[in-house]
């Protein structure tokens, strides 16, 4: 799996970096809800598990980042056909940037919940792509490090931390400013053989939290498919 060579790095600001984090996790894990209503990407930006910070946009907002990411050549709109009533939003990634399915479900990743460690990104990628161990997490890092501009990069260690950690280069979050260009490129951490659990380096208590994040989210998903369908609590399906 490669990355096209010669594609520009984008300049997001954080509301285009949360809808198309969105825009991409949702293309993933609920295709059949896929592309995106307004209603829908907006209940996705505002969803509280699985996402860092939490935001609260309302339809304007969200509006406003999906129609400038289409101006970056990254969203489109799809106009309604096939009995669907209303206009509707997809991200372009596949194209614009040449990201195959393992390195988009990364970097939504890294869009929507900040630095994680590969071990962090093996597990909250498991509903969108699957990786055979965290040789196969660190492998599409290092092509998304080599990808022109650099689309990730990693986060030195810091005090207290098992592991570095890696962030998105896709805009200008301050978490970035710690991270400097890499002069010759470093390879991504490989684990030792038997240290591939999708839980390394979590203790307990986290493993429980990201447990409970995980079916918090579900539950969303099934809020919004609710929305989308126009079923009540009470509806039947």
């Amino acid at each position: 799996m490669t990355i096209a060579a010669g594609v520009d790095r984008p300049e997001l600001s954080a509301e285009e970096i949360r809808v198309l984090g969105c825009l991409i996790e949702k293309q993933l894990t609920t295709p059949q809800q896929y592309p995106l209503t307004l209603n829908g990407l907006t209940l996705a930006c505002n969803q509280a598990s699985n996402r860092y910070p939490v935001v609260s946009y309302d339809e304007a907002t969200a509006e406003l980042a999906v129609r400038t990411l289409k101006q970056k050549g990254l969203t489109r709109f799809v106009h309604p056909t096939h009995g669907r009533s209303v206009l509707r939003y997809e991200h372009v990634l596949r194209d614009a940037l040449g990201v195959d399915e393992p390195q988009l479900a990364i970097l939504a990743v890294l869009l929507l919940r900040g630095p994680q460690t590969v071990g962090e990104i093996r597990t909250r990628c498991e509903r969108m792509a699957e990786f055979d161990d965290l040789r196969q997490v660190a492998h599409e890092l290092d092509l998304l490090e080599e990808h022109a501009g650099g689309l990730v990069a990693p986060v030195p260690r810091g005090p207290g931390q098992k592991e570095g950690r890696f962030v998105h280069l896709l805009g200008t979050d301050p978490l970035l400013s710690i991270v400097e260009p890499p002069p010759p490129r470093v390879s991504a951490p490989v684990p030792a053989a038997g240290d591939d659990h999708p839980d390394h380096g979590l203790t307990a208590l986290q493993r429980i939290e990201l447990l409970s994040e995980e079916v918090a989210a579900l539950r969303r998903d099934l809020d919004a498919v609710k929305t989308e369908l126009g079923i009540g609590s009470g509806g039947s399906q």
